[in-house]
């Protein structure tokens, strides 16, 4: 179950590759699981889920401009890949499998990047606009973070 966890987070980190590294922070900071003996103890220390979420909130803002770049260009994919990984896997050791939560973090983060970039290209054709599709993308992100780190615990 908690690998399941850890590719649906990853899939997270595709759409949105901040959203998913703050709403683990919150859970691990609040006690909704413990990763506090192992070494990604530091996603749930005081300072680490108001960081992420400073940084998936400027993410939310600058996606929604015109000059940002596809997801899928290296930069934006290497990003959303590593914290894919690292969410993956604190949800991983949480339940016993640091390495396997973050593979599994890490492919969720291929899936959601490139299944999410066709289905918001869809949207936005049938919209006739970009910033309906990015809104509901941004929503489905948030609300899917929230409901699987809801789940670990």
């Amino acid at each position: 179950m908690m690998i399941f966890l850890a590719l649906l987070i990853g899939g997270i980190s595709g759409l949105r590759a901040m959203t998913a590294p703050a709403a683990v922070a919150w859970a691990a900071n609040l006690g909704w699981f413990d990763i506090s003996q192992t070494p990604l103890a530091f996603v749930g220390y005081r300072w680490s889920p108001w960081i992420l979420t400073a940084l998936a909130v400027c993410e939310l803002i600058a996606d929604q401009l015109p000059s940002t770049p596809s997801r899928k260009v290296p930069i934006q994919l290497t990003t959303r890949i590593v914290m894919g990984g690292l969410s993956g896997a604190a949800i991983g050791a949480a339940g016993g499998s640091f390495a396997g939560g973050s593979a599994a973090g890490i492919i969720g983060a291929v899936l959601g990047t490139y299944c999410g970039a066709a289905v918001r290209s869809k949207l936005a054709a049938s919209f006739g606009s970009d910033l309906p599709a990015a809104l509901i993308e941004d929503v489905a992100a948030v609300g899917g973070a929230l409901l699987i780190v809801w789940s670990v615990s």
